[in-house]
């Protein structure tokens, strides 16, 4: 066993932040359909940065993995930050073994860099980092415009929360 299987094996099987905490600015559940991996996550952001991420997830290794990765990658970092590390991941894990992923940016996320070559698997490794950007638009953070240097392509960026009719 290579050092990244053992790192997604640690990371599924003790999850890094996990379980639900209070107190929290937004929570969301998301679902997997193809799969059944879900995720419950909760965010905290105050003065820009991210507090806290909690969640229960269930499903596979790489889900679990990837979800434990993003809590202990992104928690205490300025929001920005944050959203970069999730360009650098969705860059990394949509580029189909293209992009290798970068150590400085994405931390432990590089051990994920593999699932990039199965297009099943993706939506595995990214449930937990739309659950995040998703639980970050809903406790008011606007995502489009919080960004660093690096830029976040279309392709990258994730959709905007419809805004409600009057």
């Amino acid at each position: 066993m290579d050092l990244y299987q053992q790192l997604i094996l640690d990371h599924s099987k003790a999850p890094v932040r996990a379980g639900l905490r209070e107190p929290f600015d937004a929570e969301v559940h998301h679902v997997n359909p193809t799969c059944g991996d879900e995720v419950t996550l909760r965010v905290r952001v105050a003065d820009g940065v991210v507090e806290d991420i909690s969640y229960a997830a269930h499903g596979c290794s790489i889900s679990v993995a990837s979800t434990s990765i993003l809590a202990e990658e992104v928690t205490g970092r300025p929001v920005p930050e944050a959203l970069d590390t999730y360009a650098a991941m969705k860059a990394m894990l949509t580029s189909r073994g293209q992009v290798p992923g970068d150590e400085d940016v994405i931390g432990d996320g590089v051990a994920l860099a593999g699932v990039s070559r199965y297009p099943a698997r993706v939506k595995c490794a990214l449930l937990g980092w739309a659950a995040f950007t998703d639980a970050l638009a809903r406790a008011g953070v606007d995502i489009a415009a919080t960004s660093t240097d690096q830029p976040v392509t279309a392709a990258q960026a994730p959709s905007p929360t419809p805004e409600p009719r009057s």
